[in-house]
């Protein structure tokens, strides 16, 4: 029997669940940015690398705004997430080389939100051949890039994007 360890997700499975909302408290401790993986801010909202990825670079916007509905958000703050989805469209095809881009919300628990309190977009690079068999049938996914190497390299390109 093969096995495919992923240690760095022991954090995420084991970390007691904190009764706060992880994206407002990003929202609360700009201080803390490169923690949290923060690549750029505006006045309503922020782009920051999924600590937990479907992909490599798996990117989210979020408004600063605590709520679980597009109806909530003045349509100053969407435009502007809206914006930023494309910059950062344009940087994930630019830096990381994607061949291909997944962008979508998902909108409460039945339609698969994992932090359904707070929306935010997902901006997921993608590759040809990137979804095999272990994804498929296994249920685990293989990185074959370190989430700090490709931060990095995101952080210090983000200027020129947004």
């Amino acid at each position: 029997m093969n096995r495919l360890y992923a240690p760095w997700r022991t954090q995420y499975v084991t970390n007691e669940k904190k009764n706060v909302c992880v994206f407002c408290n990003i929202v609360k401790n700009p201080k803390q940015d490169k923690e949290f993986a923060v690549l750029f801010r505006t006045k309503n909202s922020y782009v920051v690398m999924n600590k937990y990825p479907y992909s490599p670079g798996h990117l989210m916007v979020i408004p600063n705004l605590h709520t679980n509905n597009t109806e909530n958000l003045d349509d100053k703050i969407w435009l502007e997430m809206s914006l930023l989805v494309k910059q950062a469209t344009k940087m994930l095809r630019e830096i990381l080389n994607a061949q291909g881009i997944n962008i979508g919300m998902n909108i409460n628990k039945a339609a698969g939100a994992g932090i359904e309190e707070h929306i935010h977009y997902h901006v997921l690079p993608r590759w040809i051949g990137d979804t095999n068999f272990i994804t498929s049938i296994g249920d685990t996914r293989v990185y074959p890039v370190d989430f700090n190497e490709i931060y990095k390299k995101l952080k210090e390109n983000a200027s020129k994007y947004f």
